[in-house]
């Protein structure tokens, strides 16, 4: 009868510390996990800003937008045939 009552009071601390360990360690990973979350939102909001700005792009370089500035800001012009010179090697 002894032998269990110093068994119970030896093993009752390890018992609470093994149990504290647990509730810790379920803490820290769910915080982990909130983290992960919030880190893979902020990767596909950056995903989606880069999609627009790669489409941004594209538009602000198209053909006939950097031709009408051209023709607008820079006074560019197609040349005429008199306009024209040949360089020959």
């Amino acid at each position: 009868m002894r032998a269990r009552v110093v068994a119970m009071l030896l093993l009752t601390p390890v018992l609470i510390s093994t149990a504290l360990g647990v509730v810790y360690t379920q803490h820290v990973s769910r915080s982990l996990v909130v983290q992960l979350q919030e880190q893979k939102q902020g990767r596909d909001d950056l995903n989606i800003e880069w999609s627009r700005l790669l489409l941004e792009r594209s538009t602000w370089a198209t053909h006939a937008r950097v031709e009408r500035l051209a023709r607008e800001r820079l006074g560019m012009h197609t040349p005429s045939f008199a306009e024209m010179e040949v360089v020959r090697r």
